[in-house]
């Protein structure tokens, strides 16, 4: 019996030091203006698709929130998504921080916790926004975003999170 305590016990301890690492090596500071991208993070930004997809319907800050907190991985109709990150910056963080009310720390515990119990698989990171953009583009069923200023046609805007 015994036993059994000492072992739950050190699953806890590696369960908490795990969640530890994971805040520590996935931490960026948060900052304003331009980020490595050279794009002001005080303007609006679009949660973008494909406009090749064809299922992809405007989407409420609700649904949005689920799917980029890992809570959900499939669009109302049914649809299997892929999420698209941009790279950690203060784009990333400010996009966060709008639709989730969440700051970067609270962003990457709860996607550590999803991913540790193997429910869910977190957003591919891309390198850029240009690489962002390139991947929406190509891939229908992919879900990422975007500063508002960049406009390109092969993207559909599914929801604009405003800059209050």
């Amino acid at each position: 019996m015994n036993y059994r305590y000492n072992l739950m016990g050190s699953r806890s301890i590696l369960r908490a030091a795990f969640f530890t690492v994971a805040l520590f090596f996935f931490s960026s500071p948060v900052a304003s203006g331009p980020d490595q991208t050279g794009v002001n993070t005080q303007e609006a930004i679009q949660i973008v698709t494909s406009a090749n997809s064809r299922s992809a319907l405007p989407m409420s800050q609700e649904e949005a929130t689920q799917l980029f907190l890992g809570y959900r991985n499939r669009l109302n109709d049914g649809t299997l998504v892929t999420l698209i990150d941009l790279p950690v910056g203060s784009t990333r963080n400010h996009f966060y921080q709008r639709l989730t009310n969440k700051n970067p720390v609270q962003v990457r515990a709860t996607w550590s916790r999803l991913v540790f119990s193997g429910r869910v698989r977190p957003p591919i990171e891309a390198g850029s926004a240009k690489e962002a953009l390139e991947w929406l583009a190509n891939m229908p069923n992919a879900i990422g975003y975007l500063p508002a200023s960049i406009q390109d046609q092969r993207l559909k805007v599914l929801l604009v999170v405003p800059n209050d």
